[in-house]
């Protein structure tokens, strides 16, 4: 058991007080940085099925419909896009000088960890 804790690579955040294997942390900061790209562009993707079925039908009411759709949907989509930053605007403001909880957040989703 002990030649695994060698191989292992352990990160810290907050000032030492988590130590943690260094998959974790990268494991979900890709998690993120994909959610960040696939669900915006899967919600724009949809939205451009339903406005295409709609121009297909022909039908001028379900078009007006489905293009307002499709701009709320846009906006959807950047916000989605922009939500970690706006999360780790939002943590740096009520946080204020508590560095222990800005590293390991920035540890988790930027993988921005230090070594152990």
């Amino acid at each position: 058991m002990d030649k695994l804790m060698f191989i292992l690579n352990n990160v810290t955040c907050g000032d030492d007080i988590i130590t943690v294997d260094e998959t974790l942390p990268t494991a979900i900061s890709s998690l993120v940085n994909i959610a960040k790209i696939v669900i915006p562009v899967l919600v724009v993707i949809f939205g451009l099925i339903d406005l295409g079925k709609a121009v297909m039908s022909q039908k001028d009411d379900d078009i007006k419909k489905n293009q307002g759709l499709l701009v709320k949907r846009l906006i959807i989509a950047v916000l989605i896009f922009f939500v970690v930053a706006l999360v780790q605007f939002v943590v740096s403001l009520v946080n204020g000088d508590d560095s222990n909880f800005t590293s390991c957040f920035d540890c988790f989703i930027n993988n921005n960890c230090n070594p152990a």
